[in-house]
């Protein structure tokens, strides 16, 4: 199996760059085997970003590529565990970036 894909997000992932994200994270998917997201630049993430992984989680399953986050931010940490959703997307690496200083 290939080593997947690093696509790095260093934008906060708000309603403000939902689009452009949108654009980036499925072109990144569509040329890609497999996508490991490296989110440790999202400083803010609200609903609209959580949707976008929604989508992209949703869309990799469709056309059974794997899509996962390698690393994280605590915001996006704190966002997945609050909604019950951090297995759904963390790799078996995932780490946050706080806990590694």
């Amino acid at each position: 199996m290939n080593s997947p894909t690093t696509l790095a997000i260093v934008d906060d992932m708000t309603i403000y760059n939902a689009e452009a994200q949108k654009i980036r994270l499925m072109q990144a998917l569509a040329e890609s085997a497999a996508l490991a997201l490296d989110l440790t630049g999202v400083n803010e993430i609200d609903t609209a970003g959580l949707q976008l992984l929604l989508l992209a989680r949703r869309e990799a399953e469709a056309t059974g590529k794997d899509l996962h986050i390698a690393s994280l931010s605590s915001a996006v940490q704190e966002l997945l565990a609050f909604c019950n959703l951090t297995p759904f997307f963390a790799g078996p690496d995932a780490a946050c970036k706080d806990e590694q200083a």
